[in-house]
This record gives C-alpha cells, structure tokens and sequence, in this order.
C-alpha cells in the first residue's frame, strides 16, 4: 500500500536526521491517527480535514502543546511527501490522479508563537516558600541524625537536589543526570572552585534530536548553595561506598537517583511543609528564571542560563512579585519627579 511505503520511508528519513527513536514513533502515530479520522490518504487530504481534526481535539480537552505536536507531525509529513527530493508526487499522478499538498497552513495550525501553553494553575515559589521548602529539607536531616535514625544521608542528598534545582534552574533529567565532572570552575569566581557553575549535558533536545548542552553559571545570589554542597560531595556521598562512580546523586543501593523518586521526594516535602500542591518540582525552575530577572540579570542572560531556544519562553516563565514591580514602578516615578524638580 502506498500509505504505508510512506511512512516507512518517512520513519527511515526521520531516523537518518537523527531523531529519537521515540520521537519517531510519536510522529509516525500522529499521522496514522489524522488518516484513520479524515478517512482518507494523503493526496487527498485538504485544509479542511485539519480544521475538522483541530476541533475534535480541542473538544476532548487535550492541551495546547498537544495539539501544536500533532500539526507539527502532519505538517512535516506533508513537507516531506511534497519535496522533489522524493518520487511520492509522481507515484501519487501516476497511480491515483491526484497529488499530496500541504495542509498544514499557518491560519489552521498553532505555531509556536504562542507564549504559555502550561496550565494557569503552575506558578513559580515565593521566597517565603521556597525558604519554608529548604527549611523543611534541612530540618528532616537533623531529626533523622539526632535520632540516629537511618535514612539522614538520604535526606542530606534530597535537601542538596531540590537547592541545586533552583540554583540552577535545572530540569529534572537534567538534574539527576548530573556527574562528578559537571561540576565547574567560575573564570569570575575562582575562589568558588570547582562549585562555580555546573555543565549539563542531558538538555531538553529539540526536533527529536539528541540532549542540548549549556553551561549554567552559579550567581552570588545563590552562593549559600556552596556549603551544602561541598558537605554532600565531601561527606555524605563517599558514605555510599561503590556506588555509580561519576553519578553525583546516587542511593543507598549504589544507584543513580531516578526522576520518579525525585518527584516523589519532592511531593513529600512540599506537603509536610504545607505549600500547595499546585507548585511543583518544575516550579523551582520557574522561580530560577523569575528570581534572576528580579534580581536585574539581563533577560538574554536568563535565557542561556535556563537553555531556552526562545527569548518568549524565558519571558513566560517568569512571574514578578507584586513587590518587584512596585519597586520598578516606584523608581519610575522618582526619576519623573526628579526630572520635573530639575527642569524647575
């Protein structure tokens, strides 16, 4: 069957540009599902079967960034059978009388201009909160210990991952994918040692592609991060003996921490220290971006911190405090008023 010959070719070239095997299956069923809803083959598809396929999806409630993947699929599809770098125009002349066309056009399709396709209800931490989350860490460290109960290196090894999350605004692969040899020097900060920024290597890929890399930089904001590191690193996680030897958060069992039990930490924490539960790990990453903006970091600067293609993506990814803006507000007018003074 043509349709078929299709997307295996499709899946091969997909393959060789080097996308994810996953991310290849993804696109692949995206595909097949618009075909079994249109009920037709690709030539003869029309803009109109993705208007009706558009309002089917948004009538079962799916999220925004669903949708933009299933256009994106489609759309590359229909590039990649209407190239005259392919034989499927002329099969499709030839065997059927018609051609494929593009249907995928920028008036019936989301692109990613959009600025959040999160839900309304994430948000980042306040500082209280985020004080209330380190504070609870920390205090289930010294209640373990003092008890002499077993389980306070875990707990030191927690505490440290979630202050390292929002220190440098890491994703959550990026953070329990971390190594030994991340931890870098600061050619500012020399006097920080190897503690001054952080190399990482399993970045949110884009396209399907492989894992994008950046450096984070540690800022003086967040220079109480240091202790609490240096005593994991110099401390406690030579007491898990034999473990992984490059993984820099590793477990009881010698392993490498995975991102489910981060979560699962995570939601035990905030809940014990009463937050709601509408913040979530990903929220520390929300606050990184939102804290370095407040604190004057220019907005290009936060965008190669947090590894963000999109300059748009850092600016909805910050939420200012009602304080930050009164104080820009309050500053404005100062200069207004001083300004008129002057002029007098």
């Amino acid at each position: 069957m043509v349709f078929d010959a299709m997307l295996l070719s499709w899946k091969q070239q997909q393959i060789s540009r080097g996308m994810k095997p996953q991310s290849v299956r993804g696109n692949v069923a995206v595909v097949r599902h618009f075909r079994e809803f249109v009920d037709k083959l690709p030539w003869e598809w029309n803009a109109g079967d993705v208007d009706e396929f558009t309002s089917d999806v948004v009538d079962r409630g799916l999220a925004l960034s669903t949708l933009r993947h299933y256009h994106g699929a489609i759309r590359v599809f229909c590039d990649y059978i209407t190239s005259r770098h392919y034989d499927w125009m002329e099969i499709c002349e030839a065997q059927f009388g018609q051609i494929p066309s593009q249907v995928c056009l920028p008036w019936n399709t989301v692109a990613h201009r959009f600025d959040f396709e999160g839900r309304a209800a994430r948000r980042p931490f306040t500082y209280d909160e985020l004080q209330q989350l380190f504070d609870t860490a920390d205090a289930r460290v010294e209640t373990l210990v003092s008890a002499g109960k077993k389980g306070g290196l875990a707990a030191l090894r927690n505490a440290q991952m979630l202050k390292t999350a929002y220190a440098f605004g890491l994703r959550r692969t990026e953070l329990v994918m971390l190594d030994l040899a991340d931890l870098h020097h600061s050619s500012q900060m020399p006097e920080w040692g190897q503690y001054g920024a952080i190399h990482v290597r399993w970045g949110k890929a884009a396209g399907g592609g492989s894992p994008r890399r950046r450096t984070v930089l540690l800022v003086p904001e967040f220079d109480w991060w240091i202790d609490g590191m240096k005593q994991w690193i110099g401390e406690g996680r030579p007491k898990f003996s034999n473990g992984d030897p490059e993984a820099i958060w590793v477990t009881e069992r010698r392993t490498r921490v995975t991102g489910g039990y981060l979560d699962k930490t995570f939601a035990e924490l905030r809940d014990e220290a009463g937050l709601p539960k509408a913040l979530t790990l990903h929220s520390l990453r929300h606050s990184f971006v939102t804290h370095l903006l407040e604190f004057g970091y220019a907005e290009r600067f936060v965008q190669e911190q947090a590894g963000h293609m999109h300059a748009s993506t850092t600016s909805i990814y910050a939420s200012v405090s009602s304080d930050f803006k009164n104080r820009v507000l309050a500053n404005a007018l100062k200069r207004i008023v001083e300004g008129e003074s002057s002029g007098d």
